[in-house]
């Protein structure tokens, strides 16, 4: 079996970099532990798991989530993903 092409593996690097890729801007995925907390899988490499309460608490405080996110981003304070 001979050795492949440099343009073969460019191709197959950027075929597994795609696939890699999909699989973090999937689709969020919602569940309820055995102890009542929920998760939310597909943000990061690990869930994100709060209980009731906080989870209220953060969705009351989107608005201003949002606007500091703004200010930050445009401040350049941000770690952006291109």
């Amino acid at each position: 079996m001979s050795e492949p092409t440099y343009e073969e593996l460019k191709a197959q690097l950027e075929q597994a970099q795609k696939q890699l890729g999909s699989k973090k801007s999937g689709p969020l995925d919602f569940r309820v532990g055995e102890k009542g907390g929920v998760s939310v899988y597909g943000l990061g490499r690990f869930p994100v798991t709060l209980y009731y309460e906080p989870w209220t608490r953060l969705l009351a405080a989107v608005p201003e989530l949002q606007s500091f996110l703004e200010e930050q981003k445009s401040a350049g304070k941000l770690k952006l993903k291109e």
